[in-house]
């Protein structure tokens, strides 16, 4: 019989739920199930499979309360933050439903006549997808939705904080017609035992992960015996740049979002505040009013903006980026003390450039301010990062823009906005921050391999 664990609640430990705790060998059972299912799969009419996303799409919009409720009750974000994720998680079904149906080939002429060059798409085939605690829906949505479309089956192991929002998705898709064993949800403590048994199986042939850089490159060297097709959506340490003719009101409502998205525990979350010096002292004073204007609480209760973090460790983690910071010479405008799992949001002003605050991804309600001279000094401590995620910036120089966006080592770069996600762009990141897209055009690329023919001329 196989044995469960506890999903607790953030703010108090309380029991949620119980789930499954597979061990390599079920695992390695769910695969065996993905492998039989792909050949039908893929073979699914493609508009077929479009019309099961697309009617899934409208079963979690129809049900955003109760994936909200479920996403801030083991998550701890507000119902508000939740009921933003079920927005942005069910677009993913939406957008691939459509994209379902345009998986394209081509006709060619050989440049030298005598033969016609075919290319077709195929699925990569059973797929594995890890996916974080941060965002319970939406993390997963942007993997499933592609894989489903281009014809792969998949296993998808939610993080072991917040299972219980990816059960009632598969609920959902079950409802929605998805056949049987083509989605499996495996749940497990033994994570890294579970990873490395699917990993070494040569039937699986793709696996995606958002998570830790340290932990994707392990999985990176795991797949390379079995050369799986592999996306990392990695670590984040998003600048966000602030110029003297920045429209500066605008500019705050914009790092609230940035920063405060899901409470800063994102990594599109902006990491760090670079403000030319002229301009400095006004928006540090309205970013801290705004920021210690937010109310701070449980999740589910009325007018909360901010909810705990995930967990002890999460907290001490944060805590002790802002001591460190102000130990060398940084100011705390507003905030820096937690209570519990909740940490207040915080301003730091006159952040020295080796603070461990703006080289680690923070992953919490913090906002670190450095300033700058010249444009070059901004590009410079800008890019002074292994990570490259995500960049904002606010400028209303067009010519300058041009010119950031050239220079700024980012796969994502935001211009006088605080959000750049959206299921209809291609999401990823350079360097520390992985490789591979997902959403847009390019997202179901991820789940299709090309298959070359040769054909003698007619």
């Amino acid at each position: 019989m196989t044995e469960t664990f506890d999903v607790l609640d953030p703010v108090d430990g309380a029991v949620l739920g119980q789930v499954p705790d597979l061990t390599a060998e079920e695992a390695l059972t769910a695969l065996d199930v993905a492998v039989q299912r792909q050949h039908s799969w893929a073979t699914t009419p493609p508009r077929e499979r479009g019309e099961i996303l697309r009617r899934a799409f409208e079963l979690v919009s129809e049900r955003s309360d109760e994936f909200a409720e479920t996403i801030s009750l083991e998550m701890g974000k507000p119902l508000a933050e939740a009921r933003g994720e079920v927005a942005y998680g069910a677009e993913f079904l939406r957008w691939f439903s459509e994209e379902a149906v345009r998986i394209r080939g081509s006709w060619l002429t050989a440049p030298a006549g005598g033969s016609r060059l075919l290319t077709v798409k195929k699925p990569v085939g059973p797929c594995l997808f890890i996916t974080p605690w941060n965002f319970p829906l939406a993390m997963g949505t942007r993997k499933i939705g592609p894989a489903l479309a281009a014809g792969c089956t998949a296993l998808v192991k939610p993080a072991s904080a917040t299972p219980l929002t990816m059960f009632k998705l598969a609920e959902v898709f079950a409802e929605a017609g998805l056949p049987e064993g083509v989605l499996q949800v495996v749940t497990t403590r033994s994570t890294g035992e579970v990873t490395s048994a699917l990993l070494a199986d040569p039937r699986l042939r793709k696996i995606s992960f958002t998570g830790s850089t340290a932990v994707g490159k392990e999985l990176v060297r795991g797949s390379a015996d079995n050369l799986q097709r592999v996306s990392m959506e990695l670590g984040g340490n998003a600048p966000f740049l602030v110029f003297a003719d920045a429209d500066i009101d605008a500019a705050v409502d914009g790092a609230m979002i940035a920063k405060m998205r899901n409470m800063g525990e994102a990594c599109t979350a902006a990491n760090r505040f670079l403000v030319h010096a002229d301009v400095a002292e006004e928006f540090t004073a309205k970013l801290a009013a705004r920021m210690g204007g937010l109310r701070v609480g449980r999740g589910q209760e009325d007018g909360v903006d901010v909810g705990p973090l995930i967990d002890a460790h999460a907290v001490e983690s944060v805590q002790q980026l802002v001591a460190d910071a102000v130990a060398g010479g940084a100011r705390l405008v507003v905030g820096g003390e937690p209570d519990g799992n909740f940490f207040p949001p915080t301003v730091l002003a006159d952040v020295a450039p080796e603070a461990r605050v703006v080289r680690e991804e923070i992953f919490g309600p913090v906002a670190p301010i450095s300033t700058f001279r010249t444009e070059q000094e901004a590009v410079d401590a800008a890019n002074n990062t292994e990570y490259g995620l995500s960049a904002y910036l606010w400028t209303r120089d067009l010519d300058r823009t041009l010119r950031l966006v050239e220079s700024l080592d980012f796969g994502m770069v935001g211009v006088n906005t605080g959000l750049v996600s959206n299921p209809a762009a291609p999401f990823g990141g350079v360097k520390a921050s992985g490789f591979g897209r997902e959403g847009g055009f390019e997202g179901i690329e991820e789940y299709l391999d090309t298959t070359y023919v040769g054909i003698s001329a007619p």
